[in-house]
This record gives C-alpha cells, structure tokens and sequence, in this order.
C-alpha cells in the first residue's frame, strides 16, 4: 500500500470510535372518524410530549435506536396506542392516526432501517441516505449501485444493470409518471443529469426483479420514486465544484395548495480533466423540476408535475497517452486530435393527474402525459495515433515515451445525427379495498412519435492508405493487381426514419393477506396485457399482443425468530422501443418481437438484533429464462441493437445484503452478489453476455467522531469484477471473449453539521436563520484506480495483431460541499 493510500485508510480509521444515541421524529396529522382535523391532543412517549395543532399536525422526537411507545389521548375520544416503534437516526416516521370515540386502539409496529419489512420483493431506501451518499453521479441511482444485483462499471453514468439486464430493461416512475433516459447519447460524460431529483424525493423504492402486475413492461427491474408533498415553506440550496441547486417548498394559507419546484446545474468539467484525454472541454447540464398539489375537495386532489432539461456537451479533445503492456513489454498509444464535437440533448414533460377517493374502499385516479426530447450530435475529429514500446529506462530524459513505434495511422469520424422523439399517454389506475383484500386494475394508452436523422462515418487510414470495410466488393490483390475505387468509410450508417407506435396495456391484479395454521401469509395474482401497433415510412407495418401472468407469495412463520419467506414467479415481456427496432445500419426492422424472461425468485429477510440494535438480512436466489433476446453491443453507454431476436438467454445469481445500524444513529449495509448471464446466437453455443458481471462486493458506511458527533462520515466501496470487453468493429463476438479489468472504487465524504434537528441556535444568532446546514468535501476515487469503461483496438502492423488498449475512467479527485436549508 503506498504511502498516500496508507494516510488515507487511517483517516478512515479515526471515525470508527465512539457511540452516542441520538433522535427520531414521529410526525403526521391526527383526524377523527369523519377525517376531520383533532387539535390540542396529547402525544406522549416516557418523558417526552408535545400536542398537535389546530390542524391536527403533530411532531415527536423520539428515542432512536430503541422501542418506544406512543400513546395519543383527547378527551372526548380513547385513545390510541403505539407499540414498538423502533426508529433509526434522524429518521422521520409518518403515522396519522384515527381516533374513535368507542374503541382504545393498540398497534404494534417495527420499523427497521430501510422500512417495514416487504412482503412484495420492494426495497426501501431513505431519501436521507440518497441525499448524504457521496459519488461521481450522487443521487438515488448512486444509492442503487451500492445494492446487490445492480451494477454499472462508469461513474459519470447514471445508468445501470441490474441481473445481467441492460439499461433499457429498467423501469423508471416519478410518481406514477413513466421517464426515459436519451436516446443518442453514447458516453457517459456527455449525459447529464438523472431525471430523479434527490431533494424533492419522500420514497424511494426499487424491485430487482419478480415485481407485480401493476409495473409495465421491461425485462429487469422496477424503480418506483415519490416525489414529496410540502407541509410547511422550506428552502434549500447546494454548491459545490460540480455545480448548484435549490429548492423550494410552498404550502398556502388553507393548506390546499402545496408545490416543491428544484432547480440544478451540474458540469463533468472536474471529472473529464481528470481522464486521460486532455481537451477544453465545456459541459453543461440544468433542469427545473415542479411538482403541485391542489386539494379540490375532500375527495379530489390535483396533481402536476413538469419539466425541463437542457444537457449541452461541447468537447475539443487535444492529445491522449494511455500506457498498457506488461512491465517486460510496456507499449504505449499517443493519439493527437483535431476538430470538436457538440452534443445537444434537450427534453420537456408535463403531467397531469386527478386523484378520487370515492369512498373508504375505492380509489380513482387518472392521469396524462406528455414527453418531448430534441437530441443533436454534431462531430468532426481527426485521430492521429502511434503505437510502440515505451523507454523504461529511469535515468532517461525521456522515460515513459515512445521509443519504437510499431503502429501509425489516422482516423477520421464525423457525426450529423439529429432525433426528434414525442410520446403521449393517458392512463387510469383504481383500488378496491376490503379488510386485508386488495384489488387493483389499471389501462394505459401511448402514442409514441419518431423522427430520426443518422449519418455517421469513420474513415481509417494507415501510412497514407484508407482501409475499406471488410466487405467482399472490397477485396483486391493489391499491389499485384491495381485497385481503383471510390474513398468509402471503413463504417459509415446513413438513414432517415419516421416511425409511429399507438400501444394499449392492462393490467389487474389480486393480493391479499391472511392466516394460515397461525403464519401470516400474502399473495398477489395478476396479469398484464398488451397490444401495439408499429407504421412508418418506407417499411410495411406490424402489429402484436402480449399477455403475462405474475404472482408473488409471502409466508411470515410463526416463529420467535422473525423471518419471511418470498416467492416470485412471472413472465416479463418487453416490447420493442425505438432503439430496439433500428439495426446496425440504421434502418427499421418492423419484425423485431418483444423480448420474453420468465422470472423465479426465491427470497427471505431475517430481522435480528444484534448490539441491542436491529438489522436486517435479505437473502435473494434467481433464475431467469429469456427467448426472443435482441442482441447488442455496448460502447461505453451506447447500445447498438442487431434488430433480431436470434438468441437465448439465462441468467442466475444470488443476492445477499445486511443492512442496520452498525454504529448506532447511522445506517449502514454490506451486499454481496453473484451472476452468470450467457447467450446463444443462432445455435452456435453459448457465450457471455456483455453484462455477465460475476461476482460483486458493495459497501455503504456512515460513522460520526465520538468527541465531535456533528462531524460525520459517509463512504461507499464497490468492487465488480470486470465485464467482456467488446469486439473491433465488423468482428465476431465468438471470437472476442476477453475481460476488462475489475472495477474497484471508493467514495469518501465528510461533512461538518452546523444547524440540524439536533443542534440549533437562537434566532438572533447568525446561524439562528438555517434549519441545516453542513460544509465538507468529497474525495471521489479515494484510492484512484484504473478503471476502463472500453477498449480501444489499435493494429500492430508489424504481427497485424490487434490490441485492447483500455479506455481509463477518472482519477482521484477533489469536491468540496456547501449545503443550507432554510
């Protein structure tokens, strides 16, 4: 370990002493039986208490770290009893009770750290662990990197896999509204924001897989977000070296109107100077977010949510060494670029949905949609590279340089590609409740409009020679024979589509819990439908109808110790989207087929204490059969479909994670995981997919200093190993097995809290205005491996061998953090 390292880990070190418990809050709004506000009740926990308002609103500091019992009494009413209630720090537990004037009400409840335990497969995350967790990307995707099953080898992206899916294959909602990543960007560096605000977010759930009927239609996984509805005028703004937000929470004076708007610019200009191309590099990413509540009546509730993104990724790339070989036979790539690139990706939504509650048992809502995006990718650069050994010699001047150059060529790409997508949807969901019996149905119609504009070259020259595509019209017995032909790219797509999607899908489902023999038991039955219909110029059109059935079954033994048990069967059909159905060389396929996966997911979660503090173990085995695969390539975060469906598929893995309070007043988990994932193409045998991860370690910590506890620490490891690095371009991917390196990656923050619920000062004071506020710095890559995303192929035209040269991520860098609310 080097010295730099060696300083670093004992830092790290230094945090781990010390315990000290601290609080939690309790919080909601107390009616009575006809949803009425009660003001002036009494809430009491051992030597705490406080009354609500004359809304009914209330708020509790609590214990954490340990049961406490709440009790609510009002005259007039009996009361209403809290039992168990285990909190961890700084969390903040919603209950709004009902009190009656007949009955004392008792409940029981356990709130572990990540939320009441899942009877449906669902994991919970805090939107305060999203919002504390250090990373290139921070926010709730990089939460779900530390999760077991989620992967993604590329920190300036937001995307990720999850069991051995690509990331199309991932549902997104924000409340209840489906969002879509960009269609053309194709690095990481130029992709901007995640849509999923992290300040405006109240919940946070995500199923890996065997989810229910009532989620759409993708082959992997289901990430569910809630956006926040205000109780009170807030404000909070952050900066750092990376970029700025703010935002806003509004409540009207009769509490019917409520909005959060959040506000974000963000630029990779810290993380691009920190790779191995140097460039002037100017990126730019803003969105504005607003999220609106109207409470009609009673009854009815309005809701809007919009808005807008502007991602501008202007890059002028100047030269670029990356040494490679082994320490007996070091080889080094020096490229020299010119020209520039400038990417554009722009995109608006608005949504509109209405909420009725028609009585104690049904729930209606109805909601429209629509999504504009715009994307532009303008590019002109020459390459210029050589390839050779490297002077290894340390007394040298020129150590670390060229020596013998066995390789000299040019490369020439440029880019005119434009996409105008437009998607609009109307849907309706409703619940029906009685007793423990849930029923629910939804029907959902999208208009999905493309207009699409490739036109992308590459040209490859080798001492003066241009080098034609591998094509049998391009053979030629030179220098024997003359050859005399037109100057063509060694890849180039040209193409111009316009393709229109209507689709219609439903869905009802079943669930209910109940007792069996004295075990709690839970099950839900559903299934989906869906048909659609694809026309566009220049091809014939299709049409094609899905049904996929779902269930999920739960057993809680009755038991001492507290187990549940899960099991999950469906099947899980994704119909092509735009990207799936254009092939390689950009045209439209009209026959491509939905993609199918059936899912078996076998899981338990075992809740303990352990240090009088609770913890959870969450234990996952999957298998999963896919037919009808389209297959692809990735290079770095594009994928480039083949517009078949020639392959099959399998994937397996296993899934571990505990999670709890380590230290007391901080959540922490450990996850652990292993897949396998391979395909086989046209009965040629089976090979890995480009997602076949293996084996998989993450690590979320946080800590405080005994002495300082407003001095914390927030840490996160990841260690994958490395994924198949690809093939050269018009290349057999049988013949391309060869791995990347393993990722390893570690994120260190620490932040010093002035103001927060614990510590406050008097409002004259200057500090007495901030209800948080926190300054620190991040150290992304805090032991500064090498990580690839790709790799480079460069002809050697000595052997005419071809090597993998590694395309490096980012270094070790430095980001400091400012954060306020007020």
């Amino acid at each position: 370990m080097t010295p730099v390292k060696s300083v670093l880990f004992v830092g790290f070190l230094l945090f781990c002493f010390g315990l000290r418990a601290q609080t939690a809050i309790l919080t909601g709004v107390i009616l009575d039986e006809q949803n009425q506000p009660i003001p002036n009740v009494n809430i009491s926990s051992g030597e705490s208490g406080t009354i609500s308002a004359s809304d009914g609103f209330y708020l509790l500091r609590l214990v954490a770290d340990q049961e406490n019992t709440i009790i609510f009494s009002h005259v007039g009413h009996k009361n209403v009893v809290l039992e168990g209630l285990l909190l961890n720090t700084n969390e903040t537990f919603e209950f709004n009770p009902i009190l009656k004037i007949d009955v004392v009400q008792v409940s029981g409840v356990v709130v572990t750290p990540t939320g009441e335990k899942s009877v449906s497969g669902i994991t919970t995350v805090t939107p305060e662990v999203v919002r504390k967790i250090p990373g290139a990307n921070a926010g709730i995707e990089n939460i779900l990197k530390l999760l077991p099953g989620v992967s993604f080898n590329n920190e300036l992206s937001t995307q990720y896999n999850v069991r051995g899916g690509n990331f199309d294959e991932n549902l997104v909602y924000v409340n209840g509204i489906e969002v879509y990543r960009p269609f053309l960007v194709r690095s990481a560096q130029q992709e901007g924001l995640s849509f999923v605000n992290s300040s405006m977010v109240s919940q946070v759930d995500f199923s890996a897989g065997g989810f229910q009927a009532q989620y759409g239609d993708k082959l992997s996984s289901v990430l569910d977000i809630t956006y926040k509805i205000p109780t009170e005028f807030a404000l909070q703004a952050d900066a750092s070296l990376l970029g700025a937000s703010a935002t806003v929470e509004t409540l009207s004076k009769n509490k019917k109107l409520s909005s959060i708007t959040g506000v974000r610019y963000r630029t990779n200009a810290l993380f691009v100077n920190s790779q191995q191309t140097q460039s002037n590099v100017r990126p730019s990413f803003f969105d504005a977010q607003s999220y609106f509540t109207y409470q009609l009546s009673d009854q009815l509730r309005l809701n809007f949510l919009g808005g807008i993104a502007i991602n501008d990724y202007q890059n002028q790339p100047l030269n670029r060494q990356t040494n490679f070989g082994t320490l007996l036979a070091p080889r080094a790539l020096l490229v020299f670029y010119e020209g520039n690139e400038n990417n554009r990706y722009d995109t608006q939504m608005g949504a509109l949905k209405l909420d009725y509650k028609l009585n104690e048992k049904i729930d209606l809502n109805v909601t429209s949609s629509i999504y504009h995006a715009t994307e532009e990718e303008f590019s002109d650069i020459i390459a210029s590279y050589e390839l050779g050994e490297v002077n290894t010699n340390l007394g040298s001047d020129s150590v670390g340089e060229i020596t013998t150059s066995s390789g000299l060529g040019s490369q020439i790409n440029r880019a005119r590609n434009e996409l105008d997508a437009l998607i609009v949807s109307l849907a309706h969901h409703g619940k029906y409740r009685v007793d423990e019996k849930l029923l629910q149905w939804g029907i959902r119609y999208n208009h999905e409009d493309f207009r699409d504009q490739l036109r992308e070259s590459e040209f490859l020259d080798s001492a003066g020679f241009f080098i034609r595509p591998p094509n049998p019209e391009f053979v030629n017995n030179q220098p024997d024979e003359p050859f005399n032909g037109a100057l063509v790219p060694f890849e180039g797509v040209r193409a111009q589509n316009q393709v229109t999607t209507n689709r219609f899908a439903a869905y009802v489902q079943f669930g209910n819990r109940t007792q069996w023999g004295g075990h709690e038991v839970y099950y839900n039955l559903g299934v989906r439908s869906q048909y659609w219909s694809l026309t566009g110029d220049g091809f014939t059109g299709n049409t094609f109808f899905l049904l996929s059935p779902r269930g999920q079954f739960a057993i809680k033994p009755d038991w001492d110790k507290d187990i549940l048990f899960r099991l999950a069967i469906g099947s899980y059909q994704q119909p092509p989207f735009y990207r799936e159905l254009r092939g390689p060389d950009g045209n439209i396929n009209p026959d491509v087929k939905a993609q199918k996966s059936v899912h078996f997911v076998l899981g338990n979660e075992y809740s303990f204490k352990l240090w009088d503090r609770p913890f959870r173990l969450t234990s996952e085995a999957y298998f999963k059969d896919l037919t009808n695969i389209n297959t692809y390539t990735i290079e770095d975060v594009r994928l480039r479909y083949r517009a078949n469906n020639n392959a099959k598929a399998y994937v397996y893995g296993f899934d571990f994670r505990l999670n709890g309070t380590f230290v007391p007043g901080a959540e922490s988990w450990v996850s652990l995981g292993y897949l396998k994932t391979e395909e086989n193409q046209d009965n040629r045998g089976y090979i890995s997919r480009p997602t076949d991860q293996r084996f998989k370690f993450a690590m979320l910590f946080q800590d405080y200093v005994a002495s300082i506890p407003n001095l914390k620490l927030y840490m996160n490891l990841v260690y994958n190993t490395g994924v198949p690095g690809g093939s050269p371009n018009n290349a057999d991917s049988y013949q391309f097995q060869s791995r990347l390196r393993d990722y390893r990656r570690a994120d260190l923050g620490i932040s010093y809290i002035f103001v927060d619920r614990n510590t406050s000062y008097p409002k004259d004071h200057w500090m007495g205005r901030f209800k948080e506020f926190s300054l620190g710095f991040e150290i992304f890559n805090l032991f500064n491996n090498q990580n690839s995303i790709t790799n480079t192929w460069v002809r050697d035209v000595d052997t005419q061998n071809q090597f993998a040269i590694p395309n490096f991520l980012t270094s070790r860098v430095l980001n400091l953090k400012l954060s306020m609310r007020f």
